[in-house]
C-alpha cells in the first residue's frame, strides 16, 4: 500500500473496551528537567478522556505497537495481555490523513521544523519558514517527534508535541498526529526507533 494524504485502514483491532484505572494527573506536571522546562499542564483546558491513561484494549497487534485510531482521535500504545495507554491526539484534515503503514524511523528531543513543499503551497504564509525552525517552545512540532517511515523513506509524516493543547480531539492539522507536549514526552520514552505503527482510517 502506498503513502498517501488519503484515509486508510491498516490493522483493524478488534475493540476497545472501556474500563480505564484513570489518568495520573500527576502526568501533567512540571517538567523542570527539560532542555526548554515545561509548566505544569493546567488539567482544564484538555477533557478528561483526552488525558492520558491506561485501558482495557484487546488487539491483534503485538505488545510495542502504537496504534492511531483517526476518527477516534486516540492513539494506543499496545502494552499486551489486553492493556494499552491511551492518548488524545489531534489529527489530519480531511484529505491530509497518512495511508499505509508505517515504522518510526527516527526520533527527536525538541525537534527542529522546516514545512514541506506541500504545506508551503497551501499556505504561502509558510514560505518565511522555508529555512527551518529550531527547536523550542514555540516551534510546532514541540517538545519530541517521531518521525514515521516506510520502505526505508521518510513519509514527511510525524508524531509530535504541540504548542496548541486545544487541538487536541480535533481534525486540525496537515496530516501529522500531535500530541499534547506531556503525552508525546511519555510516548517518546516508550517507543523506540523500528516500532511498528497502524493507523485505522474509517
Amino acid at each position: 500500500m502506498d503513502i498517501s494524504r488519503r484515509g486508510f485502514i491498516f490493522g483493524l483491532p478488534l475493540f476497545v473496551a472501556g474500563c480505564s484505572t484513570g489518568s495520573d494527573l500527576n502526568a501533567y506536571g512540571a517538567r523542570p528537567d527539560e532542555r526548554f522546562p515545561l509548566a505544569a499542564m493546567p488539567l482544564g483546558q484538555v477533557k478528561p478522556e483526552l488525558r492520558r491513561q491506561e485501558v482495557s484494549y484487546a488487539t491483534r497487534e503485538s505488545a510495542g505497537t502504537i496504534v492511531v485510531n483517526t476518527p477516534e482521535r486516540r492513539l494506543y500504545y499496545v502494552l499486551g495481555e489486553g492493556r494499552a495507554i491511551r492518548y488524545g491526539i489531534g489529527v489530519g484534515r480531511e484529505g491530509l490523513a497518512l495511508s499505509g503503514g508505517a515504522t518510526v524511523g527516527r526520533k527527536a528531543e525538541w525537534p527542529s521544523w522546516t514545512p514541506t513543499q506541500n504545506m508551503m503551497r497551501r499556505d504561502p504564509r509558510n514560505l518565511k519558514y522555508a529555512g527551518g525552525v529550531p527547536g523550542g517552545p514555540t516551534n510546532p512540532l514541540g517538545a519530541r517527534a517521531l518521525y514515521l517511515y516506510r520502505g526505508g523513506g521518510d513519509t514527511m509524516f510525524r508524531i509530535h508535541g504541540t504548542t496548541q493543547p486545544d487541538s487536541i480531539g480535533r481534525a486540525v492539522s496537515s496530516g501529522c498526529i500531535r500530541m499534547l507536549n506531556h503525552d508525546v514526552i511519555d510516548l517518546y520514552q516508550r517507543a523506540p526507533v523500528g516500532t511498528r505503527v497502524v493507523v485505522i482510517q474509517a
